[in-house]
C-alpha cells in the first residue's frame, strides 16, 4: 500500500519473514528451548562465515566481548587500546574486569582507529587491541592484526556492526584471536537479542562456552569449573538467527542497494559527507551515517536532527565519544583529547536505513534534510 508523504520513516526496521516465524513455532513445539540443536547450527553458520572453527552463541554482543576479555585473562592493571568513537559496550567489557581502556583517535577517512595512533599508544602495560569495524567498515583491520603480532598483544575484533563484511578476501570476525558479532534488531541480521563469539582458539572457545553457562564444566552436570554467567542464547533466538544466516547474502545485497541509492540521492548535497566504506563491493552496511561539513557546529547538527524528528524522519547521533561519558572519566581522566573523534562525532547523523527502504521514503528524507540544512545554514556564518 502506498505511503502518504507525511508517513513517518523509521530509523530502522528488521527484515523477518514467515520462515523465521515458523522456525520459532517449531522450537516452541519441541522439547528443547535452550542449548539445543538450533544453537549449534547457528554457531556453525556464523563460524563458517567468519572463516573460524568455533562459534559460541551468547545473549548479546556485549556479553560476547566480556567473555573474550575474561577468556584472555585480562585484568586490573592491564591496558587495552580501543576507540572512543564506538558504542559503550566496547569499553564496558573492559571496565567489567577493571581493565583500563586507552582511547586513540580515528582516521577521519574511515572512522576506524588510526593505525599510527594505535602503534604510538602501545606501552609496557598494553595487553590487547580492541578495534571496532565502525558502521561495518573493515578498514585497517589487517594493520591492527600486524601491530598486535609485532608487539605480542592479543586482539579482540569487535565485529558487532560488520557481519558478512570482508577486507582483502578475509571475512569480518576473522582477524585476531577472536571476533564478536551482535544481533540487535537494527543489525544486518537479528535474533531479537543475541551475540556470537568466533575463534580458532580451542582454549578460548572452551572457556567462553563454560563461562556463558555459569562456569559449568562441560563434562558434568552441575559441576562448575570457574566463575561464570548466564549469558546463554535461547533456542528461540537461535532459530531466528539460523534462518537469517541462510538469508545473509540476500540481506547484504539489499543493504548495499539501499546504500548505493542513498549515495545517488544525497550526492548533490554539498553540506554533507557521505559515509565511507573500505570495500564497497563486499561491504556489510550496518547504518547509513552522514556527516555535516565542518562549517556546521554540534548545535547545528542537533537542530537538523530536531527538524527531521519533527517531520517524522528517524535519526540519531552516532556516536557520542565514550571518553565524554561521565562514568568513564574516572578511568581515563579529563585530559583525553581526540580531535578527529570529537570533530566527527559532533556532526554525524544516522538516517533511516533498513532493507526495504523505498525510493519515496528516501526522497522524503532528502527533502526534510535539505529543509533542515536551509534552516540552520544562516547560523554557520554568524560570528
Amino acid at each position: 500500500m502506498p505511503q502518504s508523504s507525511d508517513t513517518p520513516v523509521p530509523l530502522a526496521s528488521p527484515d523477518v519473514t514467515e520462515t523465521e516465524i515458523q522456525a520459532v513455532v517449531a522450537v516452541l513445539q519441541s522439547d528443547r528451548l535452550s542449548l539445543g540443536p538450533r544453537t549449534v547450527s547457528f554457531e556453525q553458520a556464523c563460524a563458517r562465515r567468519a572463516g573460524r572453527r568455533h562459534g559460541i552463541a551468547v545473549n548479546s554482543g556485549t556479553s560476547g566481548l566480556h567473555l573474550c576479555v575474561r577468556a584472555l585473562e585480562l585484568a586490573e592493571g592491564d591496558e587495552v587500546i580501543t576507540p572512543s568513537f564506538s558504542f559503550v559496550a566496547t569499553t564496558n567489557c573492559l571496565l567489567f574486569e577493571r581493565v583500563r581502556p586507552v582511547f586513540v583517535d580515528i582516521d577521519p577517512d574511515s572512522y576506524n582507529m588510526d593505525p599510527a595512533a594505535v602503534a604510538a599508544a602501545v606501552t609496557s602495560r598494553t595487553r590487547a587491541i580492541l578495534p571496532v569495524e565502525v558502521f561495518g567498515n573493515t578498514a585497517h583491520f589487517d594493520q591492527y592484526e600486524q601491530l598486535a603480532r609485532a608487539h605480542g598483544l592479543a586482539m579482540i575484533e569487535d565485529s558487532c556492526e560488520a557481519l558478512g563484511g570482508a577486507l582483502g578476501g578475509r571475512s569480518a570476525g576473522g582477524f585476531g584471536q577472536c571476533g564478536v558479532f551482535a544481533f540487535y534488531p537494527n543489525k544486518q541480521i537479528t535474533t531479537g537479542e543475541g551475540g556470537m563469539i568466533v575463534t580458532d582458539d580451542d582454549v578460548l572457545a572452551d572457556r567462553c562456552r563454560s563461562m556463558r553457562n555459569q562456569g559449568r564444566d562441560s563434562a558434568a552436570w552441575l559441576s562448575h569449573a570457574r566463575l561464570g554467567y548466564n549469558y546463554r542464547m535461547s533456542e528461540i533466538n537461535a532459530a531466528i538467527g539460523e534462518i537469517q544466516m541462510a538469508r545473509l547474502d540476500e540481506i547484504l545485497a539489499k543493504r548495499r542497494d539501499v546504500a548505493q541509492r542513498y549515495h545517488r540521492c544525497l550526492g548533490d548535497i554539498a553540506e554533507i559527507h557521505l559515509p565511507p566504506m573500505a570495500d564497497p563491493a563486499h561491504a556489510s552496511w550496518f547504518v547509513y551515517v552522514i556527516r555535516l561539513n565542518d562549517r556546521f557546529s554540534a548545535a547545528d547538527r542537533d537542530r537538523v536532527m530536531e527538524h527531521l524528528a519533527h517531520e517524522g524522519v528517524g535519526c540519531n547521533k552516532y556516536f557520542v565519544p565514550i571518553h565524554h561519558q561521565p562514568y568513564v572519566k574516572p578511568w581515563v581522566g579529563d585530559g583525553v583529547h581526540l580531535p578527529h573523534t570529537e570533530r566527527v562525532a559532533a556532526r554525524t547523523i544516522a538516517l533511516p536505513f533498513f532493507n526495504h527502504l523505498t525510493d519515496a521514503q528516501m526522497r522524503r528524507v532528502k527533502v526534510c534534510l535539505q529543509d533542515a540544512l536551509r534552516r540552520v545554514t544562516p547560523r554557520v556564518f554568524t560570528g
